[in-house]
Formats: C-alpha cells, sequence, structure tokens
C-alpha cells in the first residue's frame, strides 16, 4: 500500500470552507443549516487530531462530502419550494443590524 502524503493545513482549511460555501447552496433552510452546523462539528470535533492515517481519512471523507454536498445543493436549488417564516425573519434581523439599529 503506497503512502499518502499529509494534506497541508492550508488545504485543509480551504476545504472547510468549500464545505462551508456549499452547505449555502441549499435553498431550503432546513437542508443548509443542518450542513453548515455538521461541517463545523466534524472539524472541531477533529481540529486537534494527530494521527497522519486518520487525518488523511478524514480529508478523503470531507472531499467525499463536498462533492455530495455541491450535488445535492443543485438539485435542492432545481426543487425549491416557498421560504419558510423562520428564514424572512432571519433575513429582517440582519438587515436591522447591517443599518445599527440595535
Amino acid at each position: 500500500m503506497a503512502t499518502q502524503t499529509l494534506p497541508s493545513r492550508t488545504y485543509i482549511l480551504h476545504l472547510y470552507r468549500s464545505l462551508l460555501r456549499a452547505s449555502q447552496k441549499f435553498s431550503s433552510y432546513n437542508f443548509k443549516d443542518y450542513a453548515y452546523r455538521k461541517t463545523k462539528d466534524s472539524f472541531r470535533e477533529n481540529k486537534n487530531e494527530t494521527n497522519s492515517e486518520r487525518i488523511i481519512q478524514l480529508v478523503q471523507k470531507a472531499e467525499q462530502e463536498l462533492g455530495l454536498l455541491r450535488r445535492q445543493g443543485y438539485l435542492n436549488s432545481l426543487y425549491a419550494v416557498d421560504r419558510l417564516v423562520v428564514e424572512d425573519e432571519l433575513k429582517g434581523n440582519q438587515k436591522t443590524r447591517l443599518r445599527g439599529d440595535n
């Protein structure tokens, strides 16, 4: 079995940001929020991993999940449904925060 090189910190951060961006492509609030939280939680859980074999496995899994998120995000946008009330409330709160009304 050939040894694989350990991915760089820069590549892992790029992968992390790509996963977060891909999670925001969902039109459904629930899917978007779940994918975003799952990505953050997974990376936080494994941030102190030192075993190089385990790090390589985690990066490979993250690469597979990125492909999955991109495909599912695209499919989800094709069959978008009406927005939830929660989404409209969140948008309203963000606008007031941006204006500095709070």
